[in-house]
């Protein structure tokens, strides 16, 4: 399983990024995805998940109301709209896939996903 994030790079506060996880290998429309992202000398932290038909999402608080996480079963990817970000969201984003077939649940530990991306960084700037 090859899961590949986009979409990173340098925005100023107040402004949006869309990031891009593309992903093979096995059935994407199965399996809930997550994003999550480490910032520096941070652990790393549930930012939010969709569920397998992505009838249903669940965000961290800090994101809620700004961040939207998507995906198109037809082409393998899930996406996260990043709205009117803040300095505090530079990190590191890796996107997930969760090791349970077509449950509705939504997990946020990050030991509940078992393919992870590379990484694609976002720096905001104040």
């Amino acid at each position: 399983v090859q899961l590949i994030e986009s979409g990173g790079g340098l925005v100023q506060a107040g402004g949006s990024l869309r990031l891009s996880c593309a992903a093979s290998g096995r059935i994407f429309s199965n399996y809930g995805m997550g994003w999550f992202r480490q910032g520096p000398g941070k652990e790393r932290e549930f930012v939010a998940g969709i569920n397998w038909s992505g009838g249903s999402t669940y965000y961290a608080d800090s994101v809620k109301g700004r961040f939207t996480i998507s995906r198109d079963n037809a082409k393998n990817t899930v996406y996260l709209q990043m709205n009117s970000l803040k300095p505090e969201d530079t990190a590191v984003y890796f996107c997930a896939s969760n090791q349970f077939v077509r449950t509705n649940l939504i997990f946020t530990a990050p030991r509940q996903y078992d393919y992870w991306g590379q990484g694609t960084r976002v720096t905001v700037s104040s």
